[in-house]
């Protein structure tokens, strides 16, 4: 299954269908190499640094490098140019077009003896310097376009089915139909959406519903392909395979919404289609009235300059280079632009939704509560919860287990048995115990003591898991574990709302355990309880506010929400798929880099406005000159005077860009 690209009505105007870096990269390198010996042999530039050449065939070096450059060079630029007028778009491509093209006419001219105007080095400098700006700006270019392979690499390619008299065999994934019998041991994913069977097992499923703790699942119960069996074996019934799995639904959310994504033209397009048909009047005005006055060598010359001057340089370095620039700053600091619109919309962004787990949160439990009975310390129940635990590979006993061996050595389990769904039991000092929760609570129905009801209520209140350690019959001890609230998370959310953004949180997870992690961020607007499409829904509700929405995430369940967004922000160290989905990757895990992307593209902004108004500037007043309107008043451009107006114009507009580098993006060192 693929995603179809969106069609509409800019479908047909992409100056770059069809482009890639490399082409551009190749083009200029070689055209930058044809350029040099036109440079250095032609009579402009050897009167204007007073040295000369002459050789056999030195007249040849023009026509023939020139040509090469124009044609081959310039091909993408003619291509475009013939695109655009094809869809009656006029743009950028087709103003390159012609100026090359009228360079490249009159260079022929001149080397007939038609004319006497030395424009062989300036047509090669054109096409050479749009390529280097169309090539860096290609390296921006980035769209999410591996999301759909990553979320089909979530099911295994292999299955084990149980045939009749309990005989296993492997079989491929897609050979499964509705009715088989499926084996998935611990540790494995399911390979298709089934009931189980048979066995009790606790199954992530946070690929899927985002919940951070992994959900028992026993005989009746449901799983979804690609989710993982964490501590025991299941069978399950195979219910839905292929495109009928929950897997193929969130596949085709993603490629619906990528597809419903809107394909913004670029700024600078629209600059250019004005400028075109501004140049193109002016052209046709000057040498109508120069024919007029009966001065046709005058018309043609000032006809050429003209749209030489047009020539969109500084225009069309205005906005690729501020973005490769933003984006190797943007790199230095451990965030990945991949879409090259992504970093212009997130100044615009006026809502960020933060999935919690993986995001906000460090998608790791820890205990963050202890309560003991009365003749028992808190921290002999964690020695004994510790000792316990050591050998189970559940993520809460681990979070037990870590923070009991922080404390010290762990007494030795003589014996350990696990119980799937409802906890484990082990001999410590010849005493038995058990650490389980609820489930375990009810089985055994020992009553909570009631030194330990207040904490207890207090933890549930937040949406704590708890969990009860047993001696014998009775509970002695109980731990609180959370999902981990990432220490700079407090701080992103704070520096959002300095800047006027709005901060809500996403999240599968239970109502309180969302609005615990509220709270303590000081989040006012929370989804909780969410399924995949929710989020998604989640982000097309803000979105049809008028809110610019900003979607951060990290799992397979944000994939649909973070390609919806109007810019999807995903952290580094998640899913394949989100980073996939997103435009933009925060490879430092630190949830204050989207403050560092809204800075950049604020900053990224101005200077690509800046660079705009000062090309567009350059034209109004540059253009009129070439015309020759104050040829009265003896001012007058020649075409090598507008070709030097013209690089400077694009000298000014790149070190403007290089002015990006001083923003500084770097976060501070939380204080322990």
């Amino acid at each position: 299954m693929q995603a179809q690209p969106h069609h509409d009505g800019h479908a047909g105007h992409d100056k770059h269908a069809g482009h890639d870096p490399e082409m551009f990269r190749r083009r200029f390198w070689i055209s930058l190499a044809l350029t040099a010996p036109l440079v250095v042999t032609s009579h402009m530039v050897m009167g204007w640094f007073g040295y000369s050449l002459d050789f056999p065939a030195m007249a040849w070096v023009g026509p023939v490098l020139g040509t090469i450059v124009f044609a081959w060079g310039g091909w993408p630029f003619l291509q475009g140019g013939f695109r655009e007028v094809r869809d009656r778009r006029p743009g950028m491509m087709l103003l390159i077009s012609m100026a090359i093209g009228v360079a490249y006419v009159a260079s022929l001219a001149t080397s007939a003896g038609w004319f006497d105007m030395d424009f062989w080095w300036e047509l090669a400098a054109l096409v050479t310097i749009m390529l280097l700006g169309h090539w860096q700006e290609m390296k921006a270019v980035g769209q999410a376009r591996g999301a759909l392979a990553a979320l089909a690499e979530l099911i295994p390619d292999e299955a084990e089915l149980i045939g009749d008299g309990g005989t296993i065999t492997s079989v491929g994934t897609g050979e499964l139909a509705v009715g088989d019998i499926v084996l998935v041991r611990p540790g494995g994913r399911v390979p298709a959406d089934g009931e189980v069977v048979e066995g009790d097992a606790g199954v992530d499923e946070s690929m899927i519903t985002g919940e951070s703790r992994p959900v028992a699942r026993r005989a009746g119960d449901r799983v979804v392909a690609g989710t993982v069996a964490t501590d025991s074996s299941l069978r399950v019934r195979v219910s839905a395979v292929g495109d009928d799995t929950a897997l193929a639904g969130i596949q085709r959310l993603v490629a619906d919404a990528q597809a419903s994504s809107s394909r913004a033209q670029v700024l600078a397009d629209r600059f250019a289609a004005l400028l075109f048909y501004a140049a193109t009047g002016a052209a046709l005005l000057t040498f109508a009235v120069w024919a007029g006055l009966g001065d046709v060598d005058t018309a043609v010359t000032n006809t050429v300059t003209v749209l030489v001057i047009a020539c969109p340089h500084a225009l069309g370095l205005a906005i690729p280079l501020v973005i490769a620039i933003s984006t190797a700053v943007s790199a230095r600091a451990g965030i990945l632009v991949k879409d090259r619109l992504a970093l212009e919309r997130m100044r615009t962004v006026d809502t960020v939704l933060f999935d919690k787990t993986g995001t906000l949160t460090k998608g790791a439990h820890v205990v963050t509560g202890i309560a003991a009975t009365a003749g028992t310390t808190e921290d002999e129940v964690l020695a004994l919860a510790g000792a316990v635990e050591s050998d189970s590979e559940h993520p809460l006993a681990r979070a037990i287990t870590a923070r009991a061996t922080a404390k010290g050595p762990l007494p030795e389990a003589t014996w350990f048995r696990a119980r799937a769904g409802r906890g484990v039991e082990a001999g410590v000092g010849g005493v038995d115990y058990a650490v389980g929760g609820p489930a375990l609570l009810r089985e055994t129905g020992a009553g909570v003591p009631g030194e330990l009801a207040a904490p207890i209520e207090r933890w549930r209140s937040r949406g704590a898991a708890v969990l009860y350690l047993f001696r014998g019959p009775a509970v002695v001890g109980a731990f609180a574990v959370e999902d981990e609230v990432r220490p700079e998370a407090r701080s992103a959310v704070g520096e959002l709302k300095e800047m006027g953004v709005q901060v809500a949180m996403i999240t599968g997870d239970a109502r309180q355990v969302a609005d615990g992690v509220a709270r303590e961020l000081g989040i006012d607007r929370v989804y909780a309880d969410v399924l995949p499409e929710d989020k998604d829904a989640a982000v097309a509700e803000l979105q049809g506010q008028g809110l610019a929405v900003a979607m951060v995430g990290d799992g397979v369940n944000d994939a649909p929400a973070l390609a919806r967004a109007d810019v999807g922000l995903a952290i580094g160290a998640g899913t394949d798929v989100a980073i996939e989905s997103a435009g933009v990757v925060l490879a430092s895990n630190d949830p204050r880099g989207v403050t560092a992307v809204v800075r950049l593209s604020r900053a990224a902004y101005r200077k690509m406005v800046q660079n705009l108004a000062w090309a567009a500037g350059y034209n109004v007043v540059a253009i009129p000159l070439a015309a020759g309107v104050l040829a009265w008043a003896g001012i007058d451009l020649s075409p090598a005077v507008g070709a030097v107006l013209m690089s400077l114009s694009t000298i000014v507009v790149a070190l403007n860009a290089q002015l990006l580098r001083r923003v500084r993006l770097e976060r501070p060192v939380l204080a322990p």
